[in-house]
């Protein structure tokens, strides 16, 4: 079965600088702006901002 292409994927890139990355899908159509969302990373072992890297 054929995925849907509403959703598509999308690369969150964190802000603390270390490369570090997770991969989500979103919708483009309810949330056509870019993503930033407040998630852990592990390389400076707190919370940081991710923002949507295309």
């Amino acid at each position: 079965m054929a995925r849907n292409e509403v959703r598509q994927l999308v690369k969150l890139r964190s802000t603390a600088g270390t490369g570090y990355t997770y991969v989500t899908r979103k919708n483009r159509r309810n949330d056509p702006e870019r993503l930033v969302l407040r998630k852990y990373d592990p390389v400076v072992r707190r919370h940081v901002e991710f923002k949507e890297d295309r």
